[in-house]
């Protein structure tokens, strides 16, 4: 039997207002172990509430979240922190790396704490490097790569702790065309070496590039298909 990563139920969010915004209207998303799922819509559809709730960046007004098996809606701060550093991995359409770092150290900070040693986390930065195909550029600085390699050096990142499920928000945002084929192409490679992926886009070209693909509209999933 396939292990559920990630699950939600009846999931809800609001933020106050004349009248609230339901950002989310009652959300049931299952994703399995090895899965690559593109939730897709417009601007407003939720897509990025949902990911920020999935990741435990937020907290629901309703409903239920699992991550790895475990409930978080309920948890304290400090034991979402560890739900993160333990079981997620994040990319973001924004880089969010530290210039005056080396691209090794970037990564070796996804794993800061974990409480592991900075040379076994400059190690374990190497081998997310050569995942992506950047093991020549460990030492350039941050701000001295190419856009698409500044991405590559993000997912490094997420990879680098072995997390249970990486969540992508509009990863190819900020990318030229011929970058942006590459970091989907990586994504695609990475999750047929096992890890399971969801990424949130508005564009249905890169929805369609993963097997399976999840539509919101307004708050609510109006579609959850898969490739043939």
């Amino acid at each position: 039997m396939t292990d559920l990563v990630l699950s939600t139920e009846s999931l809800e969010k609001s933020y106050p207002g004349t009248p609230p915004v339901r950002a989310l209207r009652g959300v049931d998303l299952m994703v399995e172990a090895g899965e690559a799922v593109a939730i897709v819509g417009p601007s407003g559809s939720g897509k990025s509430t949902l990911l920020h709730l999935m990741g435990t960046l937020d907290r629901p007004s309703a409903g239920s979240i699992s991550v790895a098996g475990r409930e978080v809606q309920d948890l304290t701060d400090s034991e979402l922190s560890a739900v993160r550093a333990n079981h997620i991995g994040f990319v973001f359409q924004q880089f969010h790396l530290l210039s005056g770092y080396s691209a090794r150290d970037n990564i070796a900070d996804g794993v800061l704490y974990r409480g592991i040693e900075l040379n076994e986390r400059r190690e374990m930065a190497d081998r997310a490097l050569e995942l992506v195909n950047l093991q020549d550029r460990a030492g350039h600085l941050a701000e001295k790569l190419s856009g698409g390699e500044r991405q590559r050096v993000a997912v490094a990142r997420a990879i680098v702790g072995r997390p249970d499920i990486i969540l992508a928000d509009e990863p190819t945002g900020n990318l030229d065309s011929k970058s942006s084929a590459a970091v989907i192409d990586l994504l695609r490679d990475l999750n047929e070496g096992g890890i399971t992926l969801v990424v949130i886009t508005h564009d249905l070209e890169v929805a369609g590039k993963f097997p399976r693909m999840v539509q919101l509209r307004d708050g609510r999933i109006i579609s959850d298909r898969r490739a043939a």
